[in-house]
């Protein structure tokens, strides 16, 4: 893998976030990877979405009203009641809102399924790029997604019919479905996630947590890189303000790759790049390219595709 130019939620800056709106922008302009996340409907269908849920800050109902917060999981939900919410626009006067002032609104836009992105790629001609799968199992908070082998077994099942095999990597900061990925299709490559700081931290190098699926750093050396490449992991994806240059050099010298979350200023785009990290997922993919681009980068090519 040369450098990965990763559009996160589709690009989510740009266009609404996990929609094919957002998928085909990034298609469009050219990026290595689709970097995006999956939740599991009442009825066992795969659906696009960051959260677990329908959320307050992006759903609308058909009378055009946002869902009331805290959203309703999609475990409860069959797919065809999923499909009645529109989230093409972000909910104004919100906190969240505040974060995207250019995105570009698109009413009437549903939740996508996974199948559809895959419909979507092979209508744009692309066939190289890659989508990276996030799983959105929270072991907090077990009610509100599968247990971790039936959503391995519906994303594989799924990507087996669909012949997607070689064009995904499968990413989590719940590492049980890593590993079960890894048992099930070892070609999958695996992507562990990790935040070391803050309230909403998943790891620890003194200790396993409820994320690390029993892995403690502290008996691979207190390295999160070894912890990472001893579970048999394919690519490190740290929060970008968690990765060092020793620590991309370690991880290099174990054989993992690094790929960085997310990282959206020009001057942190460079310095990660000049850190010699693998990739960068990216809510402007636009200012990914053009930075990369600028840096000797090869750009992967634009396929112009409408949802």
């Amino acid at each position: 893998m040369a450098f990965d130019i990763e559009a996160h939620r589709g690009g989510r800056a740009l266009r609404p976030e996990n929609t094919l709106a957002s998928f085909a922008n990034a298609l469009s302009m050219g990026v290595d990877t689709l970097e995006l996340d999956i939740g599991v409907t009442a009825d066992g269908a795969l659906v696009v979405s960051h959260e677990r849920g329908l959320n307050p800050d992006l759903a609308r109902d058909a009378a055009g009203s946002y869902v009331a917060p805290p959203g309703i999981p999609f475990i409860r939900l069959p797919l065809a009641e999923v499909k009645k919410y529109d989230v093409g626009q972000l909910h104004p006067g919100s906190t969240y809102a505040a974060q995207f002032p250019d995105q570009l609104s698109v009413p009437g836009t549903p939740i996508p399924t996974l199948s559809e992105v895959f419909a979507l790629v092979r209508k744009s001609g692309n066939a190289s790029v890659r989508l990276n799968i996030e799983t959105k199992i929270d072991p907090n908070h077990p009610d509100e997604s599968p247990d971790p082998q039936r959503f391995v077994t519906l994303l594989l099942d799924l990507v087996g019919r669909e012949k997607f095999e070689d064009r995904i990597m499968v990413q989590s900061f719940d590492w049980r479905t890593l590993l079960l990925v890894q048992q099930r299709a070892p070609a999958i490559p695996t992507v562990y996630l990790t935040l070391q700081k803050g309230k909403s931290a998943t790891v620890s190098l003194d200790k396993a947590s409820e994320w690390t699926a029993g892995f403690n750093p502290a008996d691979h050396g207190g390295s999160l890189p070894r912890t990472i490449a001893d579970a048999g992991g394919a690519i490190w994806s740290p929060y970008f303000g968690d990765v060092t240059p020793a620590l991309v050099a370690e991880s290099h010298a174990l054989g993992l790759k690094v790929v960085v979350w997310t990282v959206n200023k020009e001057d942190d785009i460079i310095r990660l790049i000049d850190m010699g990290v693998d990739g960068i997922i990216s809510d402007r993919p636009d200012l990914l390219r053009e930075v990369a681009g600028k840096k000797g980068i090869a750009l992967p090519q634009g396929f112009p595709v409408t949802p």
